[in-house]
């Protein structure tokens, strides 16, 4: 097996993100654009996109780290817009779709057409969500794309796999379509429900943080095949566990949680930039099977099919957001959308490789390999146009639209002031049980130690209401902001003596490392606070 090709794709995408970062183009994009380009190169080896690679061992991982940043209190108030987007606007968009497709390609089958629609029916948020961060869209926004993107791949699957079977000649119904559907749906629910208790006991009662994160690391794996061992939906299962387990993430070791962010963060980074790396090296391998196709009728097809994804969105999400306002209920217990919330939901509808993964996965031939499958070539390459149309057109102009509607800007004192409020009922609530505990004889400590274990709550508790207070003309900086400055500073010096006492042989490298371990933590805690 040659692993050189593997290498150079994580260490390339890896790079470009990086660089990315240093530019306002979006990594997403930039990793897209730069695949087109490489893959016209001589000598660059065909990275064809393998569905048994990327539902499997892809997905999974990259639905876990999303959904444990998610907030599950969040996603539960918004519930109904989720919901909408992530099972009506899919299966929306795959009749929409389908249904133009059928009209606009000639020799089509509906039941082929309806293929495709389900294939670019789930839009991706990955990128939606990173360009909302950068940009500082309202949270609402942000929970309803992060909520539609951990849901609707399941929902486009199910509908694939009913549009298949009646194109394959294995035969279906609308009732059975309904019923695979329900059967996806509730089992992938039921199955993340089974395994997200056990699975929550198991990661607290390992004691080591290297054997916690290892099990974190195939959580996902596990959820994912368990449910599709019975033909119930992996993503939702995945989606269900890794809710459950960000939510009672506080119950785990801080170790632990130190180690986790860290490799979680690697993971989801690596994985992210390489999957938009390969969905620009498809070009080459979806325009050597397109064969039959003049260039000017393939781009005249892509340019139309990409144009109806767009309209089809905003034709649901408009009704879909101000028609259950006529409910009293619904207006009572949701506050009145804005009309500049839609706009961007409806921009932020790009595909990604979830629907190139779904269009490889298409057989070659129907009817027992009798004849083979109607324009498949075509089918990919409109899925190929129609994500990077979505990722580059829609992705590129929804910063400047975002900036454009002029969103509120969040209040930041208001913040400070409700972090204030809450370190303050925290810290008196541990006084009280450092006060408890210093009361009983076991508990001694000289006056010295328990005078500092005060003092740390003390500052704790300052911290925040000093970021609230008068800012330095000359430096800008808050008297903590300063603080910590200086701690940082102190603690450098700290490190560079170490290592001095290290290199002249006073101590040996175990206990620099520890030493090191200390400061780091300490300046990992400095630094928290000041971002």
């Amino acid at each position: 097996m040659d692993v050189m090709p593997l290498l150079l794709l994580v260490a390339g995408s890896a790079a470009i993100a990086a660089a990315a970062r240093r530019t306002p183009v979006p990594a997403p994009l930039l990793l897209v654009a730069v695949g087109l380009v490489v893959s016209y190169v001589p000598g660059v080896p065909d990275y064809t996109l393998d569905p048994d690679v990327v539902l499997p061992l892809l997905l999974p991982p990259l639905l876990y780290t999303s959904a444990t940043d998610s907030s599950y209190l969040d996603l539960r108030a918004q519930l109904r817009p989720v919901a909408l987007l992530s099972v009506g606007y899919v299966l929306f968009a795959t009749l929409a779709v389908g249904w133009a497709a059928y009209l606009l390609v000639p020799g089509l089958p509906l039941t082929a057409a309806l293929v495709l629609g389900a294939v670019v029916a789930p839009p991706d948020a990955v990128a939606a969500t990173a360009v909302a961060r950068r940009v500082g869209l309202p949270s609402r926004i942000t929970t309803i794309l992060q909520g539609e993107s951990l849901m609707n791949d399941a929902t486009a699957i199910t509908a694939y796999k009913v549009a298949l079977a009646v194109v394959v000649g294995e035969g279906a119904s609308w009732a059975g379509g309904i019923e695979e559907f329900l059967v996806a749906a509730v089992g992938g629910v039921a199955a993340g429900l089974i395994l997200m208790a056990p699975l929550h006991w198991l990661r607290t009662h390992l004691k080591e943080p290297l054997l916690q994160n290892t099990l974190s690391l195939l959580i996902p794996f596990v959820a994912y095949a368990a449910a599709e061992q019975f033909h119930a939906s992996g993503v939702l299962a995945v989606v269900v566990v890794a809710l459950y387990l960000g939510h009672r993430a506080w119950e785990v070791d801080f170790a632990t949680r130190l180690q986790e962010e860290a490799v979680w963060k690697m993971v989801a980074f690596v994985l992210e930039s390489a999957v938009f790396a390969l969905i620009g090296l498809q070009l080459q391998v979806v325009l050597r099977g397109l064969g039959d196709y003049e260039g000017l009728e393939a781009a005249w097809y892509a340019v139309a099919l990409f144009l109806v994804v767009v309209a089809a969105r905003f034709l649901w999400v408009y009704p879909a957001t101000f028609l259950p306002r006529l409910s009293a209920r619904v207006r009572a217990r949701e506050e009145d959308p804005t009309w500049r919330g839609p706009i961007v939901i409806g921009w932020a509808g790009m595909r990604g490789v979830v629907s190139l993964a779904i269009a490889f996965s298409i057989p070659l031939t129907v009817d027992d390999g009798e004849a083979p499958f109607p324009q498949r070539n075509l089918i990919l390459f409109l899925t190929f146009t129609t994500v990077i149309g979505t990722l580059v057109v829609q992705g590129l102009t929804l910063p400047p639209l975002i900036r454009l509607l002029k969103f509120p800007e969040p209040d930041p004192q208001a913040a400070t002031l409700a972090e204030a409020n809450a370190q303050a009922q925290a810290s008196r609530v541990a006084e009280e049980r450092l006060d408890a505990l210093l009361a009983d004889e076991r508990n001694a400590l000289p006056p010295p130690l328990a005078d500092r274990l005060h003092s740390v709550l003390e500052r704790r508790r300052n911290a925040v209401w000093e970021r609230l207070g008068q800012v330095n003309p000359v430096t800008g900086e808050t008297v903590d902001d300063t603080y910590r400055r200086l701690s940082r500073e102190m603690i450098s010096a700290e490190r560079e003596m170490f290592v001095r006492l290290r290199d002249g042989r006073y101590i040996d490298d175990e206990m620099l490392r520890t030493l090191l371990r200390r400061l780091d933590l300490e300046e990992a805690a400095a630094y928290r606070e000041t971002t």
